[in-house]
């Protein structure tokens, strides 16, 4: 999934790689599934907001959804790709909206992101097996 803007952001802020900024819009968007929050295209700002993700939200969306694709080795992805710390996602969506690919409410910052947990500790012993992926085994 290729967005427009995506590669300029990506090459303002090299501490991170494109792939990263890319898992961010996968991530969102597999947050607001878990939150029950889709809905079609948004026509009101009503509707935007009752959409909206928080950045711990964010942040507990995207380590399930790398956990769900990369499975024992999404910290080496997350390493790879530059995301050391939940800090980083923060800065990365922040870096986004820079560039308005994602938007912000009032309330949002960067500090929503700041050490909310111990990333390495969440993706190394967080990790666990679910039945339906040992019944696909």
């Amino acid at each position: 999934m290729q967005h427009t803007g995506l590669m300029e952001v990506a090459r303002r802020d090299q501490r991170y790689a494109y792939e990263a900024y890319e898992f961010i819009f996968a991530a969102l968007e597999h947050t607001q599934k878990l939150l029950g929050r889709v809905r079609p295209e948004p026509t009101r700002e009503k509707e935007a907001v009752a959409q909206h993700v928080a950045g711990a939200e964010l942040v507990r969306g995207a380590c399930d959804l790398a956990t769900n694709e990369y499975g024992r080795m999404a910290r080496v992805v997350f390493h790879m790709w530059g995301i050391d710390a939940t800090d980083d996602f923060g800065a990365i969506v922040f870096n986004l909206i820079d560039a308005n690919l994602l938007t912000k409410t009032d309330s949002d910052s960067r500090d929503d992101f700041r050490g909310l947990f111990d990333l390495d500790d969440t993706l190394k012993n967080g990790f666990e097996i679910r039945q339906e992926d040992r019944d696909a085994s």
